[in-house]
């Protein structure tokens, strides 16, 4: 069949913040959404945001809230890279580099928090 993923959604308690974050820290490209929500798109994948003051509709039966996603995002380059990348925005390595399975295969990971906890994680492929 083909099915493809489109966008996962994450929460938020600051937008500026947030997407000051996202966008330094992880390369997201801002996209503004509807009904005052932002998405955070890499490539052809999104994550549509939902924070203060945004009404989005229809929600999951728990909403997400903030801190509580992990997400794996996929690094172009050495992990090195990646780490002194962190590093230089002030981001706190939690874990790594370590070796991880991702949808790719055997690849090399660091992890880290969002501002509101939600854990990253960045994986090399190199």
């Amino acid at each position: 069949m083909g099915v493809t993923l489109d966008h996962v959604v994450v929460a938020v308690s600051d937008w500026e913040r947030s997407n000051v974050f996202y966008r330094d820290v992880c390369g997201a490209e801002l996209v503004e959404l509807d009904k005052g929500r932002f998405a955070y798109r890499f490539g052809a994948q999104q994550l549509n945001v939902h924070g203060p003051g945004s009404e989005p509709y229809p929600v999951a039966r728990e909403r997400v809230r903030p801190g509580n996603s992990d997400l794996c995002l996929v690094w172009p380059g050495r992990i090195e890279d990646a780490v002194e990348h962190l590093r230089h925005h002030g981001v706190d390595v939690e874990e790594g580099p370590v070796p991880r399975r991702g949808a790719q295969g055997d690849g090399t990971s660091v992890y880290f928090r969002d501002p509101d906890g939600s854990l990253l994680e960045l994986i090399s492929y190199d």
